[in-house]
């Protein structure tokens, strides 16, 4: 599945610039990934009946994600056909159909919030010119400062949140990025420890280069979903912070197809923010969101020369609020 999958990806990309019909591209999505008939369709569409490159990046992920439900579902029903108790085969029949249509209800909501997304952004490619010249050292934006030695911690429902700009660089697509230490503790325990990469481009944008993140259990690695980095796997770099933030504005944050999807969009320069480090006026506020969880939101508060300082779930109205800055 996987080898036909990369070849679905070069016949999409071969269409997007007109290198083969949609005729071809359809038989050839098809045979390669097997998609159900409404998926293949999807795939075969051409850029500009996509709706330009962002609309086919959606629709072909549609595709991918309904496939890989479809994928689950036959690796259940082999799983199932082990089951010699008849009651219980047929309960486990109907759990994997149950987790297949939920599955497959998440592909169609994040296809809805791509297109979404691609409402906002246009429909343009997203690829960003990178070049390492244009990237200072120092991240000096005044809504996102990152000072070597300074750590932020933060105040969560169940626990803390401890964000420590290392004094270490990593070189990421050719660019010397920040490298940021993001430790998050509930109930006494570390639940998820990442290492985030940043870079400020010399017109004062700062950029979102990828991350290393690992979910902990009892002290143990059990899974590092969301990482990546910039280069590797088709995966582009996001703007975390623009120079000159403007209500309206949306930026794509990160963008791994599949992966990592989040993006912000700017709705105020005027905010007034209360959380125990302090009270700040004039704070940037911003929705943010992700295609990948269509039903998570977050509006988060940004004070000038300070940074982050307030983030609040608008699903469980839980508050992420700044405690204390330390600099060593």
């Amino acid at each position: 599945m996987q080898a036909g999958l990369a070849h679905g990806e070069v016949l999409a990309a071969l269409l997007a610039v007109g290198i083969v019909s949609a005729a071809v591209a359809t038989a050839g999505l098809a045979a390669a990934a097997e998609l159900p008939a409404s998926d293949t369709a999807l795939a075969g569409m051409n850029a500009d009946a996509a709706g330009g490159p962002c609309g086919l990046a959606a629709s072909v992920a549609l595709g991918a994600c309904r496939s890989g439900a479809e994928s689950d579902f036959l690796l259940a029903q082999g799983i199932c056909a082990n089951v010699a108790d008849r009651a219980a085969h047929d309960g486990c029949l109907g759990a994997a159909r149950d987790e297949r249509r939920q599955a497959k209800s998440l592909c169609t909501a994040q296809f809805a919030a791509r297109q979404r997304l691609c409402a906002a952004l246009g429909p343009a490619a997203y690829d960003p010119r990178i070049d390492p010249r244009d990237f200072i050292t120092a991240i000096v934006n005044p809504f996102f400062p990152l000072r070597p030695g300074t750590i932020f911690v933060y105040r969560q429902p169940h626990g803390t949140d401890t964000v420590t700009v290392t004094r270490r660089t990593r070189r990421i697509a050719g660019v010397e990025c920040v490298v940021v230490h993001d430790r998050s503790v509930v109930d006494g325990a570390v639940d998820e420890d990442t290492l985030d990469y940043y870079a400020q481009d010399r017109a004062g944008n700062v950029w979102y280069f990828g991350e290393d993140s690992q979910t902990l259990e009892e002290g143990r690695v059990v899974g590092v979903e969301g990482s990546w980095r910039a280069g590797v796997d088709g995966a582009r770099p996001g703007i975390i912070m623009p120079a000159n933030p403007a209500v309206g504005r949306t930026d794509r944050q990160e963008f791994a197809l599949g992966t990592a999807e989040d993006a912000a969009a700017i709705e105020g320069l005027d905010a007034r923010v209360s959380v125990p480090f302090g009270v700040f006026r004039n704070a940037l506020r911003t929705r943010a969101f992700s295609p990948l969880e269509p039903d998570a939101l977050e509006t988060k508060f940004y004070a000038r020369g300070i940074g982050l300082v307030l983030t609040i779930d608008q699903v469980t109205h839980e508050r992420e609020e700044l405690i204390r800055i330390e600099h060593r």
